[in-house]
C-alpha cells in the first residue's frame, strides 16, 4: 500500500464522521427538519445532542481503529518478498532473478551451493535405487559409463 494512502483512508474517514457531528449540532441548533419540512416550534433538546455526539465518537473511535489496524495488516502483508511457485526466482526491484543474483544485488552477499540433510538422503536413495537396477542388469546390457564415480 502506497505510504500516503494510509493517511488519506483515515483523514476521508475522519472528515466524514465530523461532519455527521456537525449536522446533528445543526439539526438541534437550527432545526434543520423544521427548515426541510415544516415550521413547527421546537426547542433544542441539547441532552439528547450530547448523547448522539457520544455515540458517534463511540462508533468513529471503533471504526478508526480498525481501520488503521487493517491498513498496517495489509502493509505488512505487501511487504513480503515474491517468489514464483514454479521456478523460484524472487522479484526484487520490479525484476525477477534468481535467488542468488537477489542474495548478491540486494544483500551484496555472494553464495556458493551445498546440500541440505533431506536432499541428500533423496539423492542417496535415488543413487542407490539406480545402482540397483543396474546391478541386475544382466552383465551384456551395462553399457560402459565415462562419467566419475560418485
Amino acid at each position: 500500500m502506497q505510504k500516503e494512502a494510509q493517511p488519506k483512508v483515515l483523514l476521508y474517514q475522519s472528515v466524514g464522521f465530523l461532519a455527521i457531528i456537525v449536522l446533528s449540532w445543526l439539526d438541534e441548533l437550527v432545526n434543520l427538519r423544521a427548515l426541510i419540512f415544516e415550521h413547527n416550534f421546537y426547542i433544542a433538546d441539547f441532552q439528547e445532542l450530547i448523547l448522539k455526539m457520544l455515540f458517534i465518537l463511540a462508533v468513529w473511535l471503533l471504526v478508526g481503529n480498525a481501520t488503521r489496524r487493517i491498513l498496517e495488516h495489509v502493509k505488512y502483508l505487501e511487504g513480503f518478498m515474491k517468489v514464483c511457485a514454479w521456478c523460484r526466482r524472487i522479484d526484487y526491484r520490479g525484476r525477477w532473478m534468481p535467488l542468488e543474483e537477489f542474495l548478491q544485488q540486494g544483500f551484496d552477499t555472494p553464495t556458493s551451493h551445498g546440500i541440505c540433510k533431506e536432499c541428500l538422503e533423496i539423492q542417496k536413495s535415488i543413487l542407490e535405487a539406480a545402482r540397483q537396477k543396474e546391478a541386475s542388469l544382466p552383465s551384456g546390457n551395462q553399457q560402459e559409463s565415462t562419467a566419475c564415480p560418485p
